[in-house]
């Protein structure tokens, strides 16, 4: 019963937190993909900003030019009329010049299809007839074609006194490749905007001119802010949008690229289907886990007492085997006592040999069947090793607290036999005292860090890669997927990178 209600409040608790979970990821989702449709008309606008800029100096220079090339009345030579001519193909789109004189009738035009029409009321002439040196114009219909259209326009002064204006006039579909090159996506726009709120262009075309100074941008953010991000719905046609905009510096245009919102959105809502399936699944997992913990109770209450005594059988058996096990290693190193071998082989074999016994001492010793805590396995071993060698030496331990599983623990007291088993050997010859200092310890989540120091004298590490000792060691880190490597700086230090992540 305590053990239903246990799983049952485990059950409880993970599926809150898996709302928790759900919620976060959601919030997070939404605030990502608002981030990344933040990022898209940012950089969009930088573009809209640049055109915009260069849409501005080519008109001035143009403008400049036109006014350079008047004579004190205003006339043009028919050299100078090419070279205006060739100076207006040179800008962007379909543009027109004009020079009118302080009447504001046409003196000169590009546009062949120009007639007698009164300008005195169009704000890029009044404006500079008042006394602004240029102006640039909201958008216009033009009266010619029809065409939405915006003018930049100069003042011409001769003798002090106002002459007339010269205006170079660009149609809006100008911003139709800035548009296609920022490539928004459906519903998006471009825009230039006059800081006073007055509409300049914008593509896709609005319905006509547009004053849009009681707009957010210009009540709210333009006012704090050169440049940034908002949403809001467009005066212009109504629809949401992710907005950024861009004072274009020295030409009073504030540059501004926009995408649709709910496009914007569309991983977030993608998430967000996902996360309610997930929410649907999980609560129905719940419920059958909560029938299945019932069944599943009733059953092992029948069973565990059967089960708790078929357990400690195999505990004993277990035991027993392994005892053996320990006992036929010992029989194997009396076997090899009787050989003839050489002393120092016969040597190294003892100690892998003591390797593997002390890896069984540990399991059948400690009862620890499935685990062997490492904290417990290294010393028992490198402690054995020092004994044997001469207490010359002594140890330093740094070794974190987890658990090997047996599969794990054998090629690990191989490894460290034989690394130590070098370290004592060759580092402190003629009874050199020193320490060893050995650390294992967790590296991230999918693995640990072996390392052995000695402060000897060092060896030489060609002598030992040839030895069998060497190739137990490389052996031994392909059963463990791992890389090693020795530092001969003031002594040895041996590192390795193992995968000890204890098994289920």
């Amino acid at each position: 019963m305590r053990l239903s209600t246990a799983a049952n409040s485990i059950i409880v608790a993970m599926f809150g937190a898996l709302v928790a979970l759900l919620g976060l990821w959601i919030y997070e989702s939404y605030q990502t993909s608002m981030r990344r449709a933040e990022e898209r008309v940012v950089a969009a606008s930088k573009i809209v900003s640049t055109n915009a800029s260069w849409i501005n100096a080519l008109a001035v220079q143009t403008l400049q030019r036109i006014d350079d090339s008047l004579g004190p009345t205003l006339g043009l030579a028919s050299d100078e009329v090419k070279n205006l001519n060739e100076a207006v193909s040179n800008l962007p789109g379909k543009v027109q010049a004009y020079v009118v004189d302080r009447n504001g009738r046409t003196l000169f035009s590009t546009d062949p299809n120009i007639r007698p029409i009164d300008i005195r009321d169009r704000e890029y002439f009044s404006a500079v007839a008042k006394g602004e040196p240029f102006h640039v114009s909201g958008l216009l219909v033009s009266r010619l074609n029809n065409k939405q259209i915006f003018v930049f326009s100069k003042r011409l002064e001769r003798d002090g006194v106002f002459s007339g204006a010269a205006m170079v006039s660009f149609e809006a579909e100008l911003l139709r490749d800035v548009w296609e090159a920022v490539s928004l996506g459906e519903n998006s726009t471009v825009s230039m905007i006059r800081k006073d709120g007055e509409l300049v262009a914008r593509f896709p075309a609005s319905d006509g001119p547009m004053n849009m100074s009681s707009y957010v941008l210009f009540t709210d953010y333009l006012p704090k802010a050169s440049s940034g991000t908002y949403v809001a719905n467009s005066p212009a046609d109504g629809a949401r949008r992710v907005v950024a905009y861009r004072l274009v510096e020295g030409t009073g245009i504030v540059a501004l690229a926009s995408a649709d919102y709910e496009a914007g959105l569309t991983p977030f809502r993608s998430d967000l289907f996902i996360a309610a399936a997930v929410l649907v699944l999980a609560s129905i997992s719940s419920l059958a886990a909560w029938g299945w913990i019932r069944y599943v109770g009733k059953r092992d209450a029948e069973k565990s007492a059967r089960l708790e005594d078929a357990l400690e059988d195999n505990r004993l058996l277990l035991r027993e085997i392994l005892h053996r096990v320990k006992n036929n290693f010992q029989g194997v190193q009396s076997v090899i006592r009787m050989h003839q071998l050489p002393a120092d082989a016969q040597k190294l074999l003892f100690d892998r040999i003591g390797a593997m016994i002390a890896v069984h001492e540990q399991i059948y010793g400690r009862d620890q069947f499935s685990a062997i805590g490492a904290n417990d396995l290294i010393p028992s071993i490198i402690d054995k090793l020092i004994s044997a060698y001469g207490d010359n030496v002594a140890a330093r331990y740094d070794i974190e607290d987890f658990y090997l599983d047996p599969d794990q623990a054998t090629p690990v007291a191989l490894l460290v036999t034989e690394v130590v088993t070098n370290s004592l050997k060759y580092a402190y010859p003629d009874g050199r005292q020193g320490t060893l200092t050995i650390s294992l310890r967790r590296h991230g989540d999918l693995g640990a860090t072996l390392v052995i120091a000695d402060d000897g004298v060092g060896f030489n590490p060609d002598d030992v890669r040839r030895g069998m000792g060497s190739r137990l060691i490389r052996g031994v880190m392909g059963q463990l997927r791992g890389s090693f490597e020795y530092k001969f700086q003031g002594g040895t230090v041996f590192t390795a990178q193992l995968a000890l992540i204890p098994r289920k």
